[in-house]
């Protein structure tokens, strides 16, 4: 496994990170999650990614109870806040209520003192940046979070976000975790070359194209039996990916994984990781075997020609 710095921190987290969104605590029995994480530490990964609104904490109190056996200093540890966690008019958002109350309250579910990155899920349109950056700050100058970041905003947002942590001396945000991989490649125009300027790093979710990118799915009639796709709490969110041109283009990316000796998941992930910004790719493993192949793809090096291959079949 290699390891990266994120951002201009000193902290290194390993290129492949593991995740829990629609799996643990959800539609993975607890057992086999746990059995999996146990298999991404033994190969290196130290980043492991979550959030509170994952399983409405469910996914929190699983990812705790895999890692309470390994030392605290071995591992980073990454959970989010903004998504409605009950039904009162404060159970969401950013407001310095909200971020005070679900920071300790996924401290708990976890069973840990700190957290290593605590990230705004999503932009609030109802709370000042100010009042968020604040909040994080404090708990940061507390002990119990150690980097902030941000997911899914845009490149306008964390520009605004950068500004007004330097005109009050706030820790600026130091990580962004943003949907990429070979289908859906919208940060490449704006915001890699913002975070890149500013020193903030890349943490990429669904970087498989929630398994489109694995080549498992053939064609839109024969899904395969438990596969996300035909999964209920999943299969709306693989149905942007999930289309008879990205399949096609899947074949021929496949078919360059077959020359090189790789299998098309470590197309994908290397291919991501082609960028020295991109500090690590969340790979959604959901059984041991998963992660032994995906880790794989951490320090594979692609030509340049490979990729200007790559790039004539996405365009």
């Amino acid at each position: 496994m290699q390891y990266r710095r994120l951002g201009k921190t000193g902290m290194k987290v390993s290129e492949i990170s593991l995740g829990s969104w629609l799996t643990y605590g959800n539609s993975i029995e607890k057992e086999t999650a746990i059995k999996t994480i146990d298999k991404a530490y033994e190969l290196g990964i130290n980043f492991f990614d979550t959030a509170n609104v994952y399983a409405r904490g469910s996914a929190e109190l699983v990812v705790g109870e895999a890692l309470k056996k390994y030392s605290r200093e071995s591992y980073v540890l990454a959970t989010k806040v903004f998504w409605p966690m009950g039904d009162g008019p404060n159970d969401r958002g950013l407001s310095r209520k909200h971020v005070f109350e679900q920071a300790h309250a996924s401290l708990k579910r976890l069973g840990v003192d700190y957290l290593d990155i605590y990230y705004c899920h999503r932009y609030d349109p109802e709370t000042r940046v100010e009042e968020t950056l604040r909040i994080i700050d404090d708990l940061i100058r507390q002990g119990k979070i150690l980097y902030a970041g941000v997911s899914e905003w845009t490149a306008a947002q964390i520009q605004e976000a950068l500004q007004v942590a330097d005109k009050y001396l706030l820790d600026r945000i130091v990580v962004n975790q943003p949907l990429y991989n070979m289908i859906s490649r919208k940060i490449e125009t704006e915001i890699i070359p913002l975070s890149e300027k500013n020193g903030i790093s890349q943490v990429v979710y669904s970087p498989l194209a929630q398994g489109v990118l694995t080549g498992k799915y053939k064609n839109l009639q024969q899904l395969p039996e438990g596969s996300r796709a035909t999964d209920a709490n999943a299969n709306d969110f693989i149905g942007r990916f999930l289309n008879k041109s990205n399949l096609e283009k899947v074949v021929k990316l496949n078919d360059i994984a077959t020359e090189l000796g790789i299998s098309m998941p470590q197309l994908a992930l290397s291919w991501i990781l082609r960028y020295p910004s991109v500090a690590s790719a969340i790979i959604g493993a959901s059984r041991p075997s998963q992660v032994e192949e995906n880790v794989k793809a951490s320090g594979m090096i692609l030509s340049e020609d490979v990729i200007q291959t790559i790039d004539e079949i996405l365009i």
